[in-house]
């Protein structure tokens, strides 16, 4: 998956990645030249008392130098630039496919693991990017030209060589196998973490109310010590690496200053030869240093690529039509012919054969007990999911043949949770509508009653708004969210519970105020309390996904059991309270 991950996004990159190529090369050529330049300079002039001859050389070992320092520093500004921006292509096509993705994928993966691989995931592979830029090209070209070289120095000295070199392979083979599992164990347990803690920061409120503070630190506390406990795991693995290459470097050293001083002192070679290789040991050696410090990157990266990979290789369940339709038929319109829904590998359907009709100027109401089934309609009318029975048509053209930015252009939603985005009052309309003016802006605010307290903010329509307009009450969410579909002017209103923060007055004043505002567009309007749909032209009474009853208020408080005893239940709550 790495090397695929690496394939498709480094592709556009290409000529970039062998202009660094051909940088490292260079700078590395200049860096094994230099100790041949040296082994001279001893050799025939610092030996020899010819001061002329270490001048020039000098010189020369200074260029050559120059060169290694101009040459490196350009393969690191390009490898860099080119990690960069295969970071932020991959972090670009992340983000583009979780928002294709229908609720049943997001669900699937979890929002905390889709943020982990979004974010540290990606950060995995790009260090692996960097790396493999400024070192592994390097590495292998050291290791190969500066094996040459040392031979060409002196060949009996290359026994140390052939024993260290195979012996750093197998060690470090041993330690990557061990620590691949290590650090996929780790990126779950990194998952599990955001996970915990994002539960925990977005229910503070609840765990304070109920005095959850102790179990939630312990639930917390398991969830980080199971991640301590395996970055350790991988740590040790990890840092072992190190000291056992540095060993290999010393012994090596070590045996090369034990061979090589017998071999000065029988004049086999000259003392400038022995600083040369030991020179070129080193090189070598630190090129092994190098290519371990990428090994034990990849273990991670890989796992990170499998993750990434998993994403990107997911198809959406709902799917865009290969030829869209970009325009609907009848403005307003939406019906539901025989539609049911159900959930892969349940036992029941969440849906079963509802069928109905609405038309510009027409509410439909749906309610229904908790897990009747009253959100999953309003997701199959935004195409969130697609039905598994019959069909849903929106402007006449059902939903599947729909381009998707008509169909979501067509509905003003108003979510069950009112969410509003950090900006501002004026910000967060205009996320219904981009173009919105603030005559527009404050007529839809005026309907949903949201005016007085957004003229008594400060700035009025440029007040600041809080992520999830955490500084907003409840209430004043809802409105808001509800001023935003306004501001849209679609075809079709969906309101899914989306009164139940409202006090009755204010309630009863907003709908009045949406009767005049919605009459050219068809209202659908799911919700618990009696009193939001007693108006509404048609009433649908769901029960365990099936409509067991439909009409008009009044009609259904004769015919419908159900509705009656809703009813009755609500008017005897009233009655309590009073």
């Amino acid at each position: 998956m790495l090397t695929r991950l690496l394939k498709s996004h480094l592709g556009p990159y290409h000529r970039a990645l062998w202009l660094i190529v051909v940088l490292q090369t260079v700078q590395t050529s200049a860096a094994l030249t230099l100790p041949t330049i040296n082994a001279r300079i001893i050799d025939k002039g610092v030996i020899a008392g010819n001061t002329h001859y270490i001048y020039t050389w000098g010189a020369i070992m200074l260029f050559f130098a120059l060169v290694q320092v101009v040459f490196s520093v350009a393969a690191v500004y390009w490898g860099g630039k080119v990690a960069m921006s295969f970071g932020r292509d991959l972090r670009k096509n992340l983000f583009h496919k979780v928002t294709d993705f229908s609720a049943r994928e997001v669900g699937t993966f979890g929002a905390p693991s889709l943020i982990t691989r979004i974010t540290n995931d990606v950060q995995q592979v790009q260090m692996l990017v960097v790396m493999a830029c400024t070192m592994a090209i390097a590495a292998p070209i050291t290791i190969v030209v500066g094996v040459f070289m040392a031979l060409r120095q002196d060949v009996g000295l290359s026994i140390v060589l052939v024993v260290a070199m195979p012996v750093a392979g197998v060690v470090l083979g041993l330690l990557v196998s061990r620590m691949v599992p290590a650090f996929r164990l780790m990126q779950e347990r990194i998952d599990q973490v955001n996970r915990v803690l994002r539960e925990q920061i977005t229910g503070i409120r609840v765990v304070r109310a109920f005095v959850r503070e102790p179990q939630e630190a312990e639930r917390f506390s398991e969830a980080n010590a199971d991640l301590t406990a395996v970055s350790l795991r991988a740590g040790r693995l990890m840092s072992s690496m190190f000291p056992t290459v540095n060993l290999l470097i010393n012994l090596s050293f070590v045996g090369v200053l034990w061979l090589g001083a017998g071999r000065v002192n029988s004049g086999r070679i000259e003392v400038g030869t022995l600083v040369a290789y030991l020179s070129y040991l080193v090189q070598i050696l630190m090129s092994v240093v190098m290519a371990t410090f990428m090994i034990s990157m990849i273990p991670r990266a890989s796992v990170s690529a499998d993750r990434i990979q998993e994403v990107l290789d997911t198809d959406p369940s709902v799917v865009p039509p290969v030829d869209p339709v970009r325009e609907v038929l009848e403005h307003g319109a939406l019906e539901f012919e025989g539609v049911g829904f159900h959930y892969p590998g349940a036992e029941h359907p969440v849906l079963c054969d509802v069928s109905f009709a609405t038309a510009p100027g027409q509410t439909t109401a749906i309610v229904g007990s908790t897990g009747a089934g009253k959100s999953t309609l309003v997701n199959l009318i935004l195409r969130l999911f697609d039905s598994t029975e019959g069909t849903v048509k929106v402007g006449g053209v059902d939903v599947h043949d729909l381009d998707p930015d008509v169909l979501w252009s067509t509905i003003g939603l108003v979510p069950q949770r009112p969410y509003l985005f950090s900006g501002t009052v004026a910000s967060n309309l205009q996320y219904g509508k981009p173009d919105a003016t603030e005559d527009e802006m404050w007529e839809a605010l005026e309907v949903a009653q949201a005016a007085d307290f957004v003229r008594s903010m400060p700035g009025g329509l440029d007040a600041r708004i809080e992520q999830g307009g955490t500084n907003v009450s409840g209430g004043q969410r809802q409105r808001l969210s509800i001023a935003r579909a306004l501001v849209r002017k679609p075809d079709i209103y969906v309101f899914d519970d989306s009164f139940s923060a409202l006090d009755l007055t204010t309630d009863a004043r907003l709908r009045a105020a949406l009767g005049p505002y919605t009459k050219d567009s068809a209202v659908v309007i799911v919700a618990q309390r009696v009193s939001t749909i007693s108006t509404a032209d048609n009433i649908l009474v769901l029960e365990d996904g099936v409509v067991i009853g439909r009409g008009t208020h009044a009609e259904l408080i004769k015919d419908c059991p159900t509705y009656a005893e809703i009813v009755q239940s609500q008017i005897g709550e009233k009655s309590a309270a009073a």
